[in-house]
């Protein structure tokens, strides 16, 4: 990157965000264009770490180094400028500049904003709110850890405010650490909004043998605390207090649009990105957590705010952005988790919202399988308990394979490769063409059809 005044510096691409996005895209540029400088801006002073890994952080599982996204020297082996620790506060597009809340100015040739989310945070009064944190950064995983050493061995309790994932994360860390925890949960199940009913339900079971109380279908209305603005504990909607030293929003995040805001650059719930992940502005892209993506299941843009979505989407848009002309396929949402022992894998739709859908099950002790189907295409799944085989269904998924005739297959105990129709497991194989197993049933169909 070459400077022009003292305030000023200007780069052939500049990428905003510097997680799972922004490090596929400067990925993806570098692949294409060898010279053409790189700048990154992070409000974290941290290199690219791993997110899902700070409850590992905080439960004493993981050190920053071990959570590195990419090896020492990624910057420099890349000729990444990395911008640490500085907040972008206004982007200009006529002037294709930015300026950081520093003064400084940074021009731009191409721009990507893969800013991410920021958490949800409820209105709740009380003179407590001092000890109401969130848990989406390592910065937060670093001042929970702070409150809980503060205590030096004496009885901690905790109030976590939503049963999601980041709520499922969070408390994890917490009981590794000797916390209490409750967990309060709006809605009538906890994971509501990625997996079933019938799953919830193993979920809060292993949740409440590991010690952890869940209430349900209610909200903290107000944090108690004392003179010094600690948290003493919560009052629910119908006036239940529970006690406790701090309380963490687990709500979930939401798109950090405050960029865009006033701008030309189009926003739904997020901002909107065709197939190349363009912006509705030629020179600007988007990925991760704050764009609206092609989502393959439902055939239209929506928010999928997961990490392989994000670094993918990315690597995306640097290759378009670098002059490689590269369509998304699309991604949907898809989570992999194991907290408490439980292993759980969805994707897509896990509950299917009408009649048109079928379901297609397979449930014994602590397993749950389930397959979502319309039309014979794969709408979404859920596996709990035994997910070794996810992979699978997921791949079928993705590729948008048709198996109305194989459907009970995919839930059986026994399934592999091997035990699919041999055209489709030798064409993932590579034994012959892509598109090969669609052809033959194509042919088939064309056949019973001249039958009839």
């Amino acid at each position: 990157m070459t400077r022009k005044t003292a305030q000023e510096t200007t780069t052939k691409y500049l990428i905003i965000g510097n997680s799972a996005g922004g490090v596929g895209a400067a990925e993806a540029i570098r692949l294409v264009d060898k010279d053409g400088s790189i700048t990154i801006v992070s409000d974290e002073a941290y290199p690219a770490y791993s997110r899902p890994m700070i409850s590992e952080y905080l439960s004493k599982h993981a050190t920053l180094e071990r959570m590195l996204y990419r090896p020492a020297g990624f910057y420099e082996k890349n000729r990444i400028s990395a911008l640490f620790g500085k907040k972008v506060a206004r982007l200009d597009l006529d002037g294709h500049t930015v300026e950081l809340q520093s003064g400084e100015k940074v021009a731009w040739q191409k721009l990507l904003l893969a800013t991410g989310g920021t958490p949800i945070v409820s209105q709740v009064e009380g003179p407590g709110k001092n000890s109401v944190l969130t848990f989406t950064t390592l910065d937060d995983a670093k001042a929970i850890d702070e409150l809980i050493c503060d205590r030096k061995g004496g009885k901690t309790r905790a109030v976590v405010i939503g049963g999601g994932l980041i709520g499922f994360s969070v408390t994890e860390a917490l009981v590794k650490r000797g916390v209490s925890v409750t967990i309060v949960e709006m809605r009538d199940r906890v994971l509501n909004t990625i997996i079933d009913e019938e799953t919830s339900a193993l979920a809060q079971e292993a949740l409440e043998e590991a010690g952890v109380k869940v209430i349900t279908n209610h909200t903290v209305t107000k944090v108690t605390g004392d003179v010094d603005g600690a948290a003493t504990g919560v009052v629910l909607d119908d006036g239940q207090q529970i006690p406790c030293e701090f309380v963490i929003m687990a709500i979930g995040v939401r798109p950090r649009l405050d960029l865009v805001a006033g701008t030309d650059i189009k926003t739904n719930r997020g901002i909107l990105v065709d197939r190349h992940m363009m912006t509705s502005h030629a020179d600007v892209y988007a990925c991760g957590d704050v764009a609206e993506a092609y989502d393959f299941v439902y055939g239209s843009n929506r928010l999928s705010p997961i990490w392989p979505n994000a670094y993918i989407g990315g690597r995306n848009a640097g290759f378009n952005m670098a002059g490689r002309a590269t369509e998304y396929a699309g991604g949907t949402a898809m989570n992999s988790l194991k907290y408490f022992g439980l292993a759980i894998a969805s994707a897509g739709i896990s509950v299917p919202p009408d009649s048109s859908y079928e379901v297609v099950s397979n449930r014994f002790d602590h397993t749950n399988k389930k397959v979502v189907l319309k039309d014979g295409l794969i709408m979404g799944m859920v596996f709990c308990g035994d997910v070794d085989k996810s992979g699978v269904v997921f791949g079928l998924m993705r590729d948008r394979t048709n198996v109305a005739d194989f459907k009970k297959t995919l839930v059986s105990s026994d399934l592999s490769l091997a035990s699919l129709p041999e055209d489709l497991w030798r064409e993932k194989l590579g034994l012959v063409p892509a598109g090969f197993s669609a052809l033959k049933a194509q042919e088939k169909e064309e056949e019973d059809a001249g039958g009839e």
